[in-house]
């Protein structure tokens, strides 16, 4: 299919603009001077999720050292890590009143630790301000290197998340600098590490993969000790960026839901706006009541 037949958006990809406002929360964040991947990655749901005093932490910088052919994220040279940055996003996770935080961050393969030390500092300040607070982490893969995850997990987040993003076949045309393998070796590390800690992992949709080849990874991270699945429509962020092959209908994708779910997954979260960190704390609740 060409660029050009698919840049009109079917009618079940156009939503109305949320009735409440977004402004309060882009002010705290801006207080605070945080990034996060709502706005750096160009998200549909940004104004959704704001009006809903939510988003998504984007920790060590908006600059990231990895180009992903599907990511809005800068590549460039990073600046330093922020050392009161641990801080600042627990302020503003409180300010927001948040119960349950979601932290990602860009590919910092420019540190020695990749950033992990700065990850788990940033778990250790929300969870100091906030009490019972739920935290995700949404993690780059570390190079599967233990040592860097066995960090992060020191600081006890309650879900481990890291995106596989597509099938083993289309892993080098969207992602070179990372690798499928590895990938499912981040959460395998993450079971033998702290088996209780619940395991999260992300498909998008829409990019020429085939049902086979998506049941085929879901296989994988099953074995791989993957807890939750979300599945969502690619929506290309611009021109210079990997154009949608083919858009997915939401019967289709609740038939994914139902097949993939009866697999074992704790729960699986699709849908044609479905993001990996998308109502991430009610997806949380759901895996939990099912286990």
């Amino acid at each position: 299919m060409s660029v050009a037949a698919v840049k009109r958006l079917p009618n079940w990809l156009r939503r109305n603009l949320p009735e409440r406002s977004a402004i309060s929360t882009h002010q705290i964040l801006e207080k605070y001077a945080l990034n996060t991947v709502c706005e750096s990655a160009r998200c549909p749901n940004q104004s959704e999720c704001y009006s809903m005093r939510t988003a998504t932490f984007m920790i060590l910088g908006n600059r990231c050292t990895r180009r992903c052919g599907f990511c809005a994220v800068e590549t460039a040279k990073p600046s330093e890590p922020e050392a009161d940055e641990p801080e600042r996003v627990a302020q503003a996770a409180h300010e927001l009143g948040l119960r349950y935080v979601v932290i990602t961050s860009v590919a910092r393969d420019d540190l020695i630790d990749e950033g992990a030390h700065h990850f788990a500092q940033t778990l250790r300040a929300v969870r100091g301000l906030l009490e019972d607070v739920k935290i995700e982490v949404l993690t780059p893969d570390f190079h599967a290197r233990p040592e860097l995850i066995k960090m992060i997990l020191s600081a006890e987040p309650d879900v481990f998340n890291h995106n596989i993003e597509t099938v083993r076949r289309l892993q080098r045309r969207l992602r070179p600098q990372a690798d499928y393998e590895r990938s499912l070796g981040v959460l395998k590390i993450v079971k033998q590490i702290a088996a209780e800690c619940v395991t999260k992992s992300g498909l998008m949709l829409g990019l020429g993969e085939t049902d086979e080849e998506i049941f085929e990874t879901a296989e994988d991270l099953l074995m791989s000790g993957c807890n939750i699945l979300t599945l969502g429509q690619y929506l290309s962020p611009g021109l210079d960026y990997l154009p949608v092959e083919n858009f997915v209908e939401p019967a289709r994708f609740e038939d994914f839901r139902l097949k993939l779910k009866s697999m074992g997954f704790c729960e699986v979260y699709a849908g044609p706006y479905v993001r990996s960190s998308y109502h991430a704390g009610e997806i949380f609740e759901k895996a939990q009541d099912a286990k």
